[in-house]
């Protein structure tokens, strides 16, 4: 089911004793999700996305704007009425009733032709929990279980009545570590193999990016940028963006853009070509930095992280606006901790630059200095 937001916006009345207008949680946005994806809606909190999945599923409705299931506008449509399956962050399930009653209950109150029969009922509720692998679990109680199978419960109930778009709110942000892990996998395996049409918010962007066909960057109930997770990463659209998307996060450095050079404070990092001179953001991925003993840009060197496979080097720069830069290199790399000081040529692919007042990229063609 392919589902088209078409200039929504969201207003909510200011609250306090000082409120003279209205809040803007989602403004003007469009987006088209195409039949059978995983979108992740992505943003930090008070962005507009769990606002947006509220207009989605039409617990809200909205101040502008038309939302399409397929070519059925749905805009002024009932939530009951949309056929959309809600997995919620807290689970929602029924404490007193078994897996098998939880999975059920939602069918147990179709009315008029769309009521089943109890066999029926039972065969679907026996076929999501094996699809959701808790076919095992079915008399047990959710106290009974962990985390993890509770999140399988709620996604099964979600699934048994074979909805038109499935939407999740934060579904794994009550798991640990390792779970989240675990249970985001088998969304995304549970969501090809029914290729049910599925929104999934959260503020996780590795999360997001590691499951979904396209994600929708957000921010002050505005879409920032639209794509495939590895385009989004790798082309940001302006400073937000590439601040948001990246574990560890982009180090940005003040520079300026000088006769078709990039500097960093006195140093010459990068020529560029197609930009004019200006003051600029340059940002500069983790995994950008290649250590070099005549390298470009000169940082003072705090220490080393060892992570296995690879180290973070952690250094200062007076030109950088992160507290500690983090440049990820191969483990083999060695890092002389008693200079005091480390060099690095930077990788021209993993650096983005914006410009300073309006902090949007800026594209250019580009080579390392000195080479």
């Amino acid at each position: 089911m392919k589902v088209v937001l078409e200039n929504l916006t969201k207003k909510f009345p200011e609250r306090g004793r000082k409120a003279r207008g209205e809040v803007t949680a989602v403004s003007d946005m469009s987006v088209e999700i195409p039949d059978g994806k995983l979108i992740g809606l992505l943003g930090p909190s008070g962005c507009g996305k769990s606002t947006a999945l509220n207009l989605l599923c039409g617990l809200l409705k909205p101040t502008d704007g038309r939302i399409f299931f397929g070519e059925e506008d749905v805009t002024n449509l009932p939530a009951e009425k949309r056929g959309v399956g809600m997995v919620f962050q807290n689970y929602a399930l029924y404490p007193h009733l078994t897996v098998r009653q939880n999975i059920v209950f939602p069918l147990e109150n179709l009315r008029g032709k769309e009521k089943l029969s109890k066999e029926e009922m039972q065969r679907r509720a026996m076929e999501v929990a094996k699809l959701v692998q808790i076919d095992e679990l079915m008399e047990r109680k959710p106290g009974e279980l962990s985390g993890g199978q509770q999140q399988r419960v709620a996604i099964a109930r979600a699934l048994v009545k074979m909805p038109r778009i499935l939407l999740m709110d934060e579904p794994l942000s009550n798991l640990d570590a390792r779970l989240r892990l675990q249970t985001r996998e088998e969304i995304r395996r549970i969501q090809r193999e029914t290729k049910i049409t599925t929104v999934f918010v959260t503020h996780d962007q590795e999360e997001a990016m590691s499951i979904s066909d396209m994600i929708v960057v957000m921010n002050r109930g505005v879409v920032q940028q639209i794509g495939k997770p590895q385009e989004v990463y790798d082309r940001p659209v302006n400073l937000f963006v590439a601040k948001f998307l990246g574990t560890p996060p982009i180090n940005v450095f003040r520079g300026q853009i000088r006769q078709g050079m990039l500097y960093i404070g006195k140093d010459a990092v990068l020529r560029v070509q197609g930009c004019a001179d200006r003051e600029v953001f340059a940002g500069i991925r983790p995994e950008g930095f290649v250590l070099h003993p005549q390298g470009a840009l000169t940082c003072h060197l705090n220490g080393v992280e060892v992570l296995g496979r690879d180290i973070s080097v952690v250094s200062t720069n007076e030109a950088c606006e992160n507290t500690v830069i983090r440049s990820i290199i191969s483990a083999e790399s060695g890092v002389d901790t008693g200079s005091g000081t480390v060099r690095f040529h930077v990788k021209p692919e993993k650096v983005h630059i914006f410009d300073r007042e309006t902090q949007e990229r800026i594209p250019f063609e580009t080579e390392r200095a000195g080479e």
